[in-house]
C-alpha cells in the first residue's frame, strides 16, 4: 500500500496528495514519490438540513454546489439560488446552500439517500420519475465548424493542470463558437466536473445556450439530462454515449457528438448543428 508521506493528512482544500510508490518499468523497480488526485465527502446542506454527500475533488465547490442545485432540479430557475458556502473541515467540507422558500419547502418532501459514489449521477433518487426526468426541448442554440470543434479539443487537453499532474480527474469546458474554450473545471466524478462548469455559468449569468460543452469522459444518461437542463445545445464526448442517452439527446433536440477526438468524431442526434 502507498504510505502518506508522514501519515499527515492533507491540508483542507488540498486537491493533490503526494505518496509513496513503487514503479515497474521495464523489469525495473524504484521507490519514487507520485501525485494522485485527492476526493473528500462533500454534504449539501439546504437551510441547515442535509440533503446527500457527495465525493468530489475539493475546489471550485461553490460552483459545485450550484450547478448541482439547478441541474438536479432542486430549483426551476437560477434566480431561485439565493446563496452558497462552501465551509472546509478537517477531512470534509459542506456546501451550505439558500434557495426560495418554496423551493426548499418541496426538497423537504423529495426522500434522497445521503451517500453517494464519486460524483454519482442517480445515487438516492427513489423514484423512477426522478432518475428518468425530461428536460424541455433546447432552443435553436450555436453551429460549429468541424474544424473549430477539434481546435478546442486540442486546447482543453492544455487545460487540465490536475490531470497532468494526477492522470485521475475528469474536465468539463463550455466553449463560445469562435472564441474557442472559456470555462474549464475538473474533478474526479465526470457528473462533478460538469456540474461545476454550469455552475460557474450560472454564477456569471452567463448564458448557457450561447456555447457548447466538451467533456472528457462518456456521454451518459445523466451527463445529457444536466446539460439539457441548462439549454445547452450542443455536447461532445470524448468516450461514447449510452443508448440511452442518446434517445434523450433526440427528444430534447440537442446534439450529442461522442469519440470526439483531435480528428475525428462521431455525430450522434441531430447533426446539423456541426458544419
Amino acid at each position: 500500500m502507498p504510505r502518506l508521506p508522514d501519515d499527515a493528512p492533507a491540508a483542507p482544500g488540498a486537491t493533490v496528495r503526494t505518496v509513496d510508490v513503487r514503479r515497474w518499468r521495464a523489469g525495473h523497480v524504484e521507490q519514487v514519490p507520485d501525485d494522485v488526485a485527492e476526493e473528500v465527502p462533500v454534504a449539501f446542506v439546504y437551510h441547515g438540513i442535509p440533503h446527500v454527500v457527495m465525493l468530489a475533488t475539493p475546489q471550485d465547490l461553490e460552483d459545485l454546489g450550484v450547478g448541482f442545485t439547478f441541474t438536479e432540479a432542486l430549483v426551476d430557475t437560477p434566480g431561485e439560488i439565493r446563496g452558497v458556502e462552501a465551509a472546509m473541515l478537517d477531512d470534509a467540507c459542506e456546501l451550505r446552500l439558500t434557495i426560495a422558500p418554496e423551493r426548499f419547502s418541496a426538497l423537504l418532501l423529495r426522500q434522497r439517500n445521503l451517500t453517494g459514489r464519486t460524483g454519482c449521477g442517480l445515487c438516492g433518487t427513489e423514484t423512477l420519475e426522478e432518475a428518468i426526468r425530461r428536460p424541455a426541448p433546447v432552443g435553436a442554440g450555436v453551429t460549429i465548424g468541424a474544424a473549430e470543434l477539434h481546435a478546442a479539443l486540442k486546447d482543453l487537453q492544455k487545460q487540465q493542470p490536475l490531470n497532468a499532474r494526477t492522470g485521475s480527474v475528469h474536465a468539463a469546458a463550455w466553449c463560445r463558437p469562435q472564441s474557442g474554450v472559456q470555462i474549464v473545471r475538473e474533478d474526479v466524478g465526470r457528473h462533478n466536473a460538469l456540474d461545476k462548469v454550469i455552475g460557474a455559468l450560472l454564477r456569471a449569468g452567463t448564458d448557457a445556450s450561447a456555447g457548447y460543452l466538451l467533456v472528457s469522459s462518456r456521454a451518459s444518461y445523466e451527463m445529457v439530462q444536466k446539460a439539457a437542463t441548462a439549454g445547452v445545445t450542443l455536447m461532445a464526448a470524448i468516450s461514447a454515449p449510452t443508448a440511452l442517452a442518446i434517445r434523450l439527446a433526440q427528444d430534447c433536440g440537442m446534439t450529442l457528438i461522442g469519440f470526439a477526438r483531435d480528428d475525428s468524431h462521431v455525430a450522434y442526434t441531430h447533426p446539423h448543428r456541426l458544419v
